[in-house]
């Protein structure tokens, strides 16, 4: 359960942080001790939940031309194109398209693809606009129907792959649409459990990882031809196979013979491995990282997290990779690419994305994050080895102080070792502070180092704030993700948030009297878990589309997720098969227990937790006498994309720490254009 990520470059765009700066004249002070005054000045709230003024530049295959994302007068995110030999820029895409959030380019150079929902469903359609005459066409105009996991090949520039649960709601199979034309075509039919595919040179899919529906083993297919039929390759066993939302396929070599896979086999972390598509015998493999898995950053178009990796053009030989413990490090493995890398790291002083190349393998457009402002955009020369800025996301950020992401690592009750990171308020002393607790969703998932709006706004109003990658986050290797299975509710999970609060007060960095936890998604669940299992802890508790009865979770799941059902029982718990084990990890069975007055954001459309999940949470709390606030968005889904309704919730949240942790804080008011009501 992860908090719906709009775009592929989520990363980079940052949706929710650009707005004109409000004067601060209007900003509610806060009470002028000596402490709070030593705090820099308040940053509006609107510059962090805004869109951006610019981000997500991507190169056309030729090289010629440069494509982003920009805010229109309106507020909305376009397309627009730039001719890098005469400077000139249009916009490609008109407000009545909707929000932008990522794009791809066509293989033909001619087109730019993006993914679109209607608010927030996730049933996705796939859209093309021509670069140059801006004709849109939907691709996959089904009603009800959704699309991801698309596949190109340069060498196929008129054809798109890309699947759609259109002839069964509960598979993706993969349709093959033509640019041109628009005509779409079944290609391949997936048998029930298939979760990737993946293409040959020739366009035609012949691989593909698929779930085991009795327990859940990860299987690798091949065949020799679209017409042969699979075979297994190879198949890893539940509990080494790791994280099934990575993108484990990474493509054939030239000849089709070998298979690049990302494998969590053999090692204590993942590493790509290339296996002979004839035998399944590993053919050669590059070492693993052993304290964590290549770094593999989320990608939207195709609902998987895909590595962070450079491959050779030609071979389809691993250049690049990115690994991430707390922070991601490349590992450059071609000779031919470390001039690139060693002048770039001189360029600047963030974590360097590899955005995007051209097909002739001149140009890059890289991209730098840290985690104290903007992201920055150059156009690298390989030839002339020269860097030519582009721009900045965010410019307003420079004129802000941000604090520092640090990251620690923290030992659980139990002696394993909890990475953490900890974003400590500017100018004050680091004791006594008033801590928020800030799990992620997933709970499969991770935080990431680098500017996040949520934390610095907390932190910017004088709260500390600790993100622990409690057991069961992704990146550590599989033992750490293994460590969670049957620790959800009152276990493990749960505790290791609780330990890193201990840690916190005993360095002498927080007080104990003033810890509130705030999640979404899954990290509302654990919100929920936290002030219900450990309620000595907590003194408020935001929650954001979390789920309160998991049992209700699972049968609600959205068709297209039944291969990935049997491992959620696995990890959790049959939680619908044993009734006693779902009331024992379901917050809703303990709200007896709550202490804490708890703000609750959900959206009406969300296809992943129904917003029956907070319904009920909340009349349980309210019988009690626990004070609820419950905002509800019937224009969102799985997490907030409108800035209108992010300024919402998050003024309201200001507003609810303020009052209960005595942080300062931007007071509410009404926001044009949000669709928030109270429940």
């Amino acid at each position: 359960m992860r908090i719906r990520r709009p775009t592929p470059t989520w990363r980079a765009l940052r949706p929710g942080l650009l707005a004109a700066l409000c004067s601060l004249a209007a900003l509610i002070a806060s009470d002028p001790s000596p402490a709070r005054a030593a705090l820099p000045p308040m940053v509006p709230r609107d510059l962090f939940f805004s869109f951006p003024e610019r981000g997500g530049a991507l190169l056309s295959p030729d090289g010629r031309t440069l494509s982003y994302l920009a805010r229109s007068k309106a507020g909305r995110m376009n397309l627009w194109v730039r001719d890098l030999a005469t400077g000139q820029e249009r916009a490609i895409t008109d407000d009545r398209a909707g929000n932008i959030f990522g794009a791809v380019w066509a293989p033909d150079g001619h087109h730019m693809l993006f993914p679109r929902d209607s608010n927030g469903d996730e049933n996705y359609h796939l859209f093309s606009v021509d670069i140059a005459t801006g004709q849109l066409r939907d691709l996959t105009p089904f009603l009800g129907v959704r699309s991801a996991m698309l596949l190109t090949d340069a060498r196929h520039p008129r054809e798109v792959l890309v699947g759609m649960n259109l002839r069964n709601r509960r598979v993706l199979d993969m349709y093959r649409v033509n640019l041109v034309t628009g005509a779409v075509t079944l290609d391949t039919e997936n048998p029930g459990d298939v979760t990737e595919w993946q293409v040959d040179s020739s366009l035609t899919i012949r691989a593909c990882v698929a779930l085991d529906s009795t327990n859940s083993n990860t299987i690798l297919r091949v065949r020799d031809s679209a017409h042969s039929p699979w075979r297994t390759l190879q198949e890893w066993p539940f509990m080494q196979s790791g994280f099934d939302r990575d993108q484990r396929l990474i493509g054939f070599s030239r000849d089709g013979s070998s298979l690049l896979v990302l494998s969590p086999l053999g090692s204590r972390t993942t590493r790509f491995i290339s296996l002979d598509v004839k035998t399944g015998r590993q053919r050669d493999s590059l070492p693993a990282d052993p304290r964590a898995d290549v770094w593999c950053p989320f990608d939207f178009a195709n609902e998987w997290s895909a590595p962070s990796l450079i491959r050779d053009p030609h071979t389809g030989a691993v250049q690049a990779y990115q690994v991430d413990y707390l922070k991601p490090e490349w590992k450059v493995l071609d000779p031919r690419l470390r001039p690139d890398f060693d002048a770039l790291a001189k360029l600047h002083d963030g974590v360097l994305l590899h955005v995007s190349r051209d097909d002739a393998d001149k140009r890059w457009v890289v991209a730098y994050y840290t985690d104290t402002g903007p992201y920055v955009y150059y156009l690298w020369d390989r030839t002339r080895q020269r860097a030519e800025s582009l721009f900045v996301d965010v410019p307003e950020l420079t004129q802000h102080q941000f604090a520092p992401m640090q990251t620690v690592t923290i030992k659980a009750r139990d002696g394993l070792e909890i990475p953490t990171y900890l974003t400590l308020p500017v100018g004050v002393p680091a004791k006594n502070l008033p801590l928020i607790v800030h799990p992620h969703g997933g709970p499969w998932a991770r935080d990431e180092w680098g500017f996040s709006p949520d934390v610095q706004l907390l932190a910017n109003r004088g709260y500390a704030v600790i993100q622990p990658q409690f057991r069961g986050s992704t990146g550590f290797g599989q033992a750490y993700i293994n460590a969670s299975v049957h620790e959800m509710g009152p276990g493990a999970m749960t505790l290791d948030l609780a330990d890193c609060v201990q840690w916190a007060v005993r360095q002498g960095i927080a007080d104990s009297t003033r810890v509130a936890i705030y999640g979404g998604s899954y990290g509302g669940y654990v919100t929920l878990c936290g002030i219900t299992f450990t309620p000595q802890v907590y003194s408020c508790a935001v929650d954001v589309v979390g789920p309160s009865n998991l049992r209700t979770l699972v049968g609600t799941f959205p068709p297209y997720w039944k291969a990935r059902r049997k491992r959620w029982l696995l990890r959790m718990g049959d939680v619908v098969a044993d009734s006693m084990w779902n009331q024992r990890i379901s917050p809703l069975y303990h709200a007896d227990q709550v202490r804490a007055p708890l703000l609750i954001g959900h959206g009406v459309n969300d296809p992943r937790v129904k917003i029956a999940e907070s319904e009920a949470i909340a009349a349980a709390l309210r019988k009690r006498n626990i004070p609820v606030t419950f905002a509800v968005y019937p224009d969102e889904g799985h997490g907030f994309t409108k800035p209108a309704n992010n300024q919402d919730f998050y003024g309201r949240m200001e507003d609810f720490f303020a009052k209960y942790l005595h942080g300062r804080a931007e007071s509410w008011k009404k926001v044009d254009g949000s669709s928030v009501e109270l429940r």
